[in-house]
């Protein structure tokens, strides 16, 4: 086959660039233009609704338009905008006055998320609910499952259905808490008022008032939003039937959403280069490829996501409002992190081998160059999700993670640009073999994860996605986190949690999802040939 004649001949000698043909030059070329763009500092870590993800969408559009792909819709455009709930916020008209005496809001005091929105609330003492938060911690100090903020919404409920109009949050000897944007919790019936510690220098004495007719409060907290931006691009041959090629390009910023894997106190840019620049830097390559190709029994169309990272946005967004009938997509390929192939293993996971019986004759478990693992599931932590769930087939392609994941050391100086042409050529075999049959039946596979933060608790490793053999090998350890702590490193394969045995990564995640934050437990590993036992909490 061509795909095999073009690996030999890109992997026969160490001097890469002396063997490769005129096109595979062009896409080196693009892969290296492109990645070095889209992770650029300028670019501030691609965050969905950022100014950088503009210059990103921006670049994505302009390279699709170069390569002559139209737009899907009669609008003429390539941009599909979408609402990202961002978690809250504190909305206009938040006033408190107790005893004649005006708050000042932050400065004096703010409302938790969880708040209820109300009015112009008169209050009197009876009416107030006061929790002492230092007390209360101190009184749980020794419980290794007292979690605070569980204690507050349950005691603020109790209160409700005790008659009591609002909640005080006395926090006289602890450091001074913010109002939390992405707590999610769900709004309560009555208000929770957090007072600003300073209130207490002088007396360290909790406030207990007798409110006059003059208290009051009115409280508003509000969803907060931001816009992402998928783009678009398709190429018409007249077919009944449409083959979508899709990766995300948003990545994290400075790390403000909280999914960065960064220790560090210094908010840094993470530029992204593997995650996703390198996924979209092949969708533009391969949007190129299929415009010149004579691949014309399926239409294509291209979608470079945004809002991966916060929780699938994107994918889900467009799924939901595609443009087209998706009884007639065919497949949807996704690249997510393909630019980090090991030159050692060529360790190459597929996702989605099992949504349709057709994978099976196309994809083969042996390869010539590849050490291919292969997963039946047609979910996971990325966009092909969003298509499986709307029975479609999918494949899902990844080199494998690595220690500067989800970090700001993901630059694009440590991009595998030969092995990323070897895996753009992997699926252009793929779409070739496609051309030559009739629409692909789709089937539905096991459930894994379907996305990077739904676990209550988290080891801080990073798995070896290409490991194949029993259990979870290493792949990095994060600092200062609970597989750290209990002297887990990088290599180690982890067989067992408590009671929990897994065999894989999936089963892993299981098994994950069986403690809870503050538990303890111990994790079975082997390390070489030695079988250990550690201590561990979560």
């Amino acid at each position: 086959m061509k795909y095999i004649l073009v690996i030999a001949l890109l992997f026969s000698q160490n001097s890469f660039g002396q063997d490769i043909n005129k096109s595979d030059k062009k896409i080196l070329k693009g892969l290296k233009k492109s990645i070095n763009y889209l992770a650029d500092d300028k670019l501030e870590g691609r965050r969905t609704g950022s100014h950088g993800e503009k210059l990103a969408y921006e670049y994505i559009e302009r390279a699709f338009k170069k390569a002559g792909l139209q737009t899907l819709t009669a609008e003429n455009n390539y941009i599909q905008a979408f609402d990202v709930n961002d978690g809250r916020e504190i909305g206009p008209g938040n006033t408190f006055v107790l005893n004649k005496e005006i708050y000042r809001l932050n400065d004096d005091y703010f409302p938790f998320p969880f708040s209820a929105n109300v009015s112009n609330l008169s209050f009197s003492t009876g009416d107030i609910a006061y929790y002492n938060l230092p007390q209360i911690k101190e009184q749980n100090k020794n419980n290794p499952h007292f979690d605070s903020s569980d204690n507050l919404l349950t005691f603020s409920k109790n209160a409700a259905l005790e008659g009591k109009k609002l909640v005080l949050v006395e926090d006289a000897f602890t450091n001074k808490l913010s109002f939390d944007s992405k707590d999610k919790t769900v709004s309560l019936t009555i208000p929770v008022l957090y007072l600003v510690p300073h209130q207490y220098k002088e007396t360290k004495v909790p406030i207990r008032v007798t409110a006059l007719p003059t208290s009051s409060a009115s409280v508003s907290v509000i969803e907060k939003k931001r816009i992402g931006h998928n783009v678009i691009g398709y190429i018409n041959n007249n077919a009944a039937n449409t083959i979508i090629l899709g990766a995300h390009y948003d990545h994290l910023g400075y790390g403000e959403d909280h999914n960065s894997l960064y220790a560090g106190a210094t908010p840094m840019i993470h530029n992204g280069a593997d995650d996703n620049a390198s996924g979209t830097a092949a969708l533009i390559e391969m949007g190129k490829w299929l415009k010149k190709s004579d691949y014309k029994k399926y239409n294509y169309l291209l979608v470079s996501f945004s809002g991966e990272e916060l929780g699938l946005f994107g994918s889900k967004y467009f799924t939901d409002h595609a443009g087209l009938d998706l009884k007639t997509v065919n497949y949807m390929i996704n690249m997510d992190m393909v630019g980090r192939l090991n030159d050692s293993t060529h360790g190459l996971n597929i996702g989605g081998y099992g949504t349709s019986p057709a994978w099976g004759t196309i994809i083969h478990k042996t390869d010539n160059y590849f050490k291919l693992n292969l997963d039946s599931s047609g979910t996971g932590p990325s966009d092909h999700t969003s298509f499986y769930r709307k029975d479609i087939p999918v494949l899902f392609f990844f080199t494998g993670s690595h220690k500067d994941y989800h970090k700001p050391t993901d630059d694009a100086d440590k991009i595998n640009y030969y092995g990323e042409l070897a895996v753009i050529h992997y699926i252009q075999n793929i779409i070739a073999q496609t051309d030559k049959i009739d629409k692909l039946v789709f089937t539905k596979t096991r459930e894994a994860a379907a996305g990077k933060n739904t676990f209550k608790v988290s080891l801080g490793i990073m798995p070896d996605y290409t490991f194949s053999e029993t259990g979870v090998r290493v792949d990095g350890v994060s600092d200062n986190r609970p597989a750290q702590k209990a002297g887990i490193k990088t290599g180690d394969v982890l067989l067992q949690l408590g009671d929990h045995k897994f065999t894989d990564v999936q089963s892993y995640m299981d098994a994950l999802n069986k403690f809870n934050k503050g538990e303890s437990t111990k994790v079975r590993l082997k390390r070489g040939t030695e079988e250990l036992v550690l201590p561990i909490t979560f």
